[in-house]
């Protein structure tokens, strides 16, 4: 496994890359509400992405065994676990959708995050979904520091998943970045702690943990080459951020001010 720590200058590139990532989830969150599509919100953020001088990551994206990815970014509604392509369907009340947007700065740096959308009103099994899924990814953040294993961060996941009744999706996984869209190391959302690779200062990788209500099981979906689902039609949620490796701790990069309220536990998003 090859992983080279980022400098300082590395780091700055990062944290811009970073924001406009965030930038892009900030813009489109007030758009979003019943009967607009997936394409709509498509637009609305290649349309920020214009504006702020980045551009989609996902546009053409075609790694080894896919077809390029048609879109912007990823819009993945109820049982869709990642990768949902957007379109002309309409969006319902009820429904619950991921957004995945990673943008690529005129400096050639990557910026990963994910969040979360209800639309109108939701049930309370929607709803705890993704609160739960949020606290998740933010135990994981927390056991960022150096010295720490990539194991602890997986592990603090799955405990927490699995003690509320809550499957962990096993074949995607968050990933190191920088000026590649997906580096070493891969971060697993399961996982023994004191295991895998030692975290060190200058790391940067996504912490992105999808959670299913039913069986961990995905496949994929119709003809597309890109859309995951789940094997039990059961109902999925995804939250992501990018993380740096402090001398100290974590730094959560792509946190933005659009974000919602950090849970009770969290005392500090950057030590």
């Amino acid at each position: 496994m090859s992983i080279t720590p980022k400098s300082a200058e590395d780091i700055a590139g990062m944290r811009e890359a970073c924001r406009m990532a965030s930038e892009v989830l900030d813009y489109i969150t007030p758009h979003i509400r019943p009967g607009m599509t997936t394409n709509d919100v498509d637009r609305l953020a290649a349309e920020c992405m214009a504006r702020q001088g980045s551009r989609s990551a996902t546009l053409g994206y075609q790694p080894p065994g896919y077809p390029p990815y048609p879109k912007s970014l990823c819009t993945s509604i109820n049982n869709v676990v990642c990768h949902g392509i957007p379109n002309d369907k309409p969006l319902k009340k009820g429904d619950i959708m991921n957004v995945d947007v990673t943008v690529i700065s005129q400096d050639g740096w990557y910026g990963d995050t994910s969040r979360m959308f209800l639309i109108g009103e939701c049930s309370i099994a929607a709803k705890r979904l993704c609160q739960l899924t949020y606290e998740s990814m933010w135990l994981g953040i927390q056991q960022v520091k150096p010295g720490a294993r990539l194991g602890d961060v997986g592990h603090a996941i799955q405990k927490f998943a699995e003690g509320h009744g809550l499957s962990v999706v096993r074949e995607f996984c968050g990933h190191g970045i920088g000026k590649k869209f997906h580096e070493e190391p891969q971060v697993l959302h399961y996982g023994r702690p004191g295991t895998g690779e030692e975290l060190v200062p200058g790391m940067t990788f996504t912490i992105e943990p999808m959670l299913n209500i039913g069986r961990r099981e995905v496949k994929e979906h119709g003809n597309d080459g890109w859309t995951i689902v789940t094997k039990d039609h059961s109902l999925s949620a995804q939250w992501e951020h990018t993380v740096l490796v402090t001398e100290t701790g974590f730094d959560v990069l792509t946190l933005s001010a659009g974000y919602p309220s950090l849970p009770s536990f969290v005392t500090a998003t950057a030590t």
